[in-house]
This record gives structure tokens, C-alpha cells and sequence, in this order.
């Protein structure tokens, strides 16, 4: 089984400044990981593309790729909200982060590998079609789904996100194109405070209380997410892969582990395998405790890999 490791240089040089939690030590987290696994050079290797602007405005209002454009710095830093940030780097590496998935849907439409992961930041998931939010400029995973839909012209994409806050930014996105499933876990009441109700059927929120562990969780995929699934028959699966979930990360208060990443993991392969043809492509989200991040991004690649 070959898997994509898709990720790109600028994605290191973007920088919300000092402390920030989204910082490029991130990605770097998860190479060592998949290195000292041996896990990395078993693992088909290319440098993310850009995404285009014909892409982007599939899932971005063209207003909005115009000021996110403008508002790229020359030198220091420009904040688009209270915590989503722009150095000069954070447009190109922006525009990389969507493009990876983009790739990647492109190389397993292709046969060329089975499923891919794209190791990039900034993140997507709370992206908005015309607003920056969450450490989040373009919606890399929308901008996948939306790929594969029109370039490759699928009828049903599902998108599986496990991050610990909401997807907010792909509901928006897709709330009102049945063409694509979101199932989404995420601690509720948290940020970005919504989440709790889709209003139709093809938005499958499962909202867990502070405190959850991987039995909750698995209880959540296994009785929501998974029937929808096997409903929808989705041609293609994409995954927000945010790993704050897990127990060591303070950046909330879930109580995952490694195991439940890969369990979690090996059902969305099944059902990818079922109705989709094994097509997948992952994406990484949140995740801020660097040992704990590596390790579950780094079991999570290694399912889907079946090394």
C-alpha cells in the first residue's frame, strides 16, 4: 500500500510570533517521529504545489483571497484576528498548505499511491468562505473536497474531522451541498462556540462533553459517524487530522490516546475501502503538545500506510 507524504518548505517559515501554540516545530514533531519509527522513507515524498486561484475560489469568496493577499506583510507580523496571524512567509505557505490536498487528491485519483497525508500548516478547518479565524487562513481540506468533486468530477466526497474544536470553517463552507458528508467529534462547549446542531443531513456533528475519553469518542464514531457513512457512500474520504484531542494536550480537555487515533483510523479505512476504493487523503489540523502530536500523527500515517 503506498501512501503520499505530502509537505512543503515555506510551510516551516510561517509565524504567528513567539509562544504561539501553531508553530512550525510542529511539523517537525511528526518527521522525527515518522524517522525514528522508520516509518518516513517507506513513504512516497513530494513537495507540496500551490493551490490556484481557480481552486480556491471553489470554497473562498473572491473578495476575501484579495484581502488575505493585500494583507500579506513585507516584513513582521499582521493579525487577521486575536490569534490567526501573517508574516511574509504565511501567503505562499497558505497557498502550499491548500495545494497539498489538492496533490493528494490528484496522485490517488491517479492510482499513483492509495491515500496520502499532508504534513502543513497553517491549518484550515476554521476557515470561513470569507473569513481567517482558528490560526487558519484557506480551508485546505475544503479545497480538497471541492477538488475532487468538480476537477474529477465525483458526486459524493465525505470529509472526517476528529480535531478537538469544531470544524466551523467546512460546515460553512458545505452546509448547503449535500454533495459532501462532514462528520465531526469536538468538546462542546469550546471554541469556536457552535457546532451543536447542522439543521440537515448530510452535517454530522457529535459534540462531547470535557472530559470524554476514547470509549466516549469511539462510542460517537461508531454510533453516528459511521451509519451516516455507510448511508452516504462516499467516493472519496478526506480527514481533518487535528491530534489536540489527545490527553497530553492542554489546549483541551478530551482524553484521547495513540490507540484511538488508530482505531479511529483503520474504521475510515474500512469504509473508504468499502465505497470509495481505499481513496483517502489526511490533512493535519490542531495538535499542540509536541511529543504527543508526533506520536499519534505518526500512528495515525502508519495505519493508513498498513506498514
Amino acid at each position: 500500500m503506498l501512501t503520499a507524504y505530502i509537505t512543503h518548505p515555506s510551510c516551516l517559515r510561517h509565524d504567528n510570533g513567539p509562544h504561539h501554540p501553531e508553530c512550525a516545530a510542529r511539523l517537525q514533531a511528526i518527521e522525527d517521529q515518522l524517522i525514528a519509527s522508520g516509518l518516513l522513507q517507506f513513504l512516497r515524498h513530494h513537495d507540496a504545489i500551490a493551490a490556484t486561484r481557480e481552486q480556491l475560489l471553489r470554497v473562498h469568496a473572491a473578495t476575501y483571497l484579495d484581502l488575505i493577499e493585500a494583507a500579506s506583510p513585507v516584513e513582521g507580523l499582521v493579525e487577521l484576528d486575536g490569534d490567526t496571524c501573517m508574516n511574509p512567509f504565511t501567503y505562499e505557505a497558505a497557498l502550499h498548505a491548500a495545494g497539498a490536498v489538492t496533490m493528494g487528491v490528484d496522485l490517488v485519483m491517479a492510482g499513483q499511491v492509495e491515500n496520502a497525508f499532508c504534513n502543513v500548516r497553517p491549518p484550515g478547518h476554521h476557515a470561513e468562505r470569507a473569513r481567517a479565524m482558528g490560526f487558519c487562513l484557506f480551508n485546505n481540506v475544503a479545497v480538497g473536497a471541492a477538488h475532487a468533486l468538480r476537477h474529477h468530477g465525483l458526486q459524493r466526497v465525505a470529509i472526517a474531522d476528529f480535531d478537538v474544536h469544531h470544524g466551523n470553517g467546512t460546515e460553512n463552507i458545505f452546509h448547503d451541498d449535500p454533495q459532501v458528508m462532514l462528520c465531526s467529534t469536538f468538546q462542546h462547549p469550546f471554541y469556536p462556540n457552535c457546532g451543536a446542531e447542522s439543521g440537515n443531513e448530510h452535517i454530522i456533528n457529535v459534540p462531547l462533553a470535557a472530559g470524554t475519553d476514547g470509549a466516549g469518542f469511539r462510542a460517537a464514531v461508531t454510533e453516528h459517524w459511521l451509519p451516516a457513512l455507510e448511508r452516504f457512500q462516499p467516493e472519496f474520504l478526506l480527514i481533518s487530522a487535528g491530534f489536540d484531542a489527545h490527553r497530553d494536550d492542554d489546549m483541551a480537555m478530551l482524553r484521547l490516546t495513540e490507540a484511538d487515533y488508530v482505531w479511529v483510523t483503520e474504521e475510515l479505512k474500512k469504509l473508504a475501502e468499502r465505497h470509495a476504493r481505499g481513496r483517502i487523503v489526511s490533512v493535519l489540523e490542531g495538535g499542540y503538545e509536541l511529543h504527543a502530536l508526533g506520536r499519534s500523527a505518526m500512528t495515525h500515517i502508519k495505519t493508513l500506510s498498513g506498514l
